[in-house]
């Protein structure tokens, strides 16, 4: 890789972590173990805008073969900025592997212009650049752009806004949100809304627009999610959202006014295909908690959701949420289960095979979707004490079949579903109330322990310590 001296001194090398595990999801070969910061997230606060001769804003323009359109954008992109923001900004132009003359007008508006520096990389792809450029640049707030600038310049500044202030992590732009403006094909349209549509059945995503090339996002966020974003190309800053979204990263969204380029060269099958594996393989790394997520969180006391209140049992109404549509599915397969294995044996023994089954299942779900459970830590003695759990349910259960039996005549398959229905309701309260007391009595902190892996700090922060006689 070859790159023009920037304009700004070189950013101080993160600290070295202490030794530890390998982290089982893997990290990119072109991001040094050094790279990963050995401790969580520090508190927000306002980015310093009065460091001399460090741009506050470094927005990168990744490229490639980009020579018929690149000095106009950059040209546009610079007056915009310096006629309308307010601090120190450089404009990165990243090319990735140009065969045309790109390399050469980047290198002349670098010549040319203060704050424009030129990068050059011998390897395609967006993520790459994206990735290369941002862990080298000083500025405390880094952002991107597509070259063709289809998105208005006049969202820069509120994307940017809310990082400067500490207020959030990300900040994108996006199309699908209510009051952007966008002017396009139905082709594309309809891909956008798939695909975004997509995200969140697969990945349960919050944000609106993954695609929008007009992202921004802060130094310290960016320098502990890099190692874990493993894609090079354009599912790159997908994969940067659903981690961040995932670890409780606060993601601000703006509305934005976008016209697309009828000279687009974007391969739209070729990406989708892309896409789709990427979004398989982040699902699997999220489903068996393999990614250290624990170490992207704020410290605690960042978030008001962490303040309690006297008398209200913490996260007690989400986990009746999680539970209750846990509970629906779990008793629905238990019955389409019981349904099947009556057809070969008894009641007594299809109940409890049944209900063997659906509770090994349920245990599961409720650790990672009631209690927020995730990684292997812990796993095989959640599950024994789940089997406990099932014992009690198994006795309601087979107890009120067993009563059943003294009414006399043949009992109708329907009566013992019913009563089997009214048994699981029962036993419902009672698994809750164990779950909630004695499998799962602290599941943010085993949450923490299962996800932070190699990558967990090896103390407790001052931040998570509660004072003495209060609320922490």
């Amino acid at each position: 890789m070859e790159t023009r001296p920037p304009a700004a001194p070189p950013p101080t090398p993160p600290t070295p972590p202490e030794p530890s595990a390998p982290s089982p999801y893997g990290r990119p070969h072109d991001v040094p173990p050094h790279a990963v910061p050995p401790a969580a997230l520090p508190a927000r606060t306002p980015v310093r805008t009065d460091a001399p001769d460090t741009p506050v804003l470094d927005v990168v323009i990744p490229v490639h073969n980009e020579a018929h359109g690149l000095e106009r954008s950059v040209l546009r992109l610079h007056a915009h900025l310096t006629a309308g923001f307010p601090y120190r900004f450089r404009i990165t132009v990243a090319d990735n592997a140009s065969t045309d003359g790109t390399p050469e007008i980047a290198a002349r508006l670098d010549d040319r212009i203060a704050e424009v520096v030129a990068v050059r990389l011998e390897e395609k792809g967006r993520g790459r650049a994206l990735r290369t450029v941002w862990a080298g640049s000083p500025a405390p707030v880094l952002a991107y752009m597509d070259v063709d600038l289809s998105t208005d310049l006049n969202a820069l500044l509120p994307v940017v806004a809310p990082l400067l202030s500490g207020h959030s992590d990300l900040a994108i732009g996006s199309r699908l949100a209510r009051n952007a403006r966008v002017v396009r094909g139905p082709r594309r349209e309809l891909i956008s809304r798939a695909y975004n549509l997509l995200l969140r059945g697969s990945l349960a995503t919050r944000f609106s627009d993954a695609q929008c090339g007009f992202k921004a996002v802060r130094k310290d966020v960016a320098e502990r999610l890099l190692p874990l974003v493993e894609d090079t190309g354009w599912f790159f800053d997908t994969e940067l959202l659903v981690l961040a979204e995932r670890a409780g990263l606060r993601v601000h969204e703006v509305p934005v006014d976008w016209v697309d380029d009828p000279d687009s060269r974007v391969d739209l099958v070729r990406t989708a295909v892309e896409d789709l594996r990427g979004v398989w393989r982040v699902g699997g790394a999220l489903a068996t908690g393999a990614l250290p997520l624990a170490r992207l969180r704020r410290p605690f006391g960042d978030d008001p959701r962490d303040r309690e209140l006297a008398d209200v049992p913490r996260g007690l109404a989400r986990q009746l949420l999680g539970f209750c549509a846990v509970g629906v599915v779990s008793t629905l397969v238990h019955l389409g289960l019981y349904s099947l294995f009556r057809l070969g044996t008894g009641a007594q023994a299809a109940n409890a095979l049944a209900l063997l089954l659906s509770a090994l299942g349920n245990t599961a779900a409720n650790r990672r979707f009631t209690f927020g459970v995730r990684g292997r830590a812990r796993a095989v003695r959640h599950q024994a004490q789940g089997l406990v759990v099932f014992g009690v349910g198994l006795a309601l259960t087979s107890g009120s079949l067993a009563a059943l039996e003294p009414a006399g005549g043949a009992v109708s398959h329907g009566a013992e579903l019913s009563v089997l229905v009214a048994a699981n309701l029962a036993a419902t309260v009672v698994r809750f109330l164990l779950l909630r007391g004695w499998v799962f009595p602290d599941g943010a902190a085993e949450r923490d322990a299962a996800e932070g892996g190699a990558y967990a700090p090896e103390h407790t922060t001052p931040e998570r310590t509660a004072p003495e006689g209060g609320a922490r």
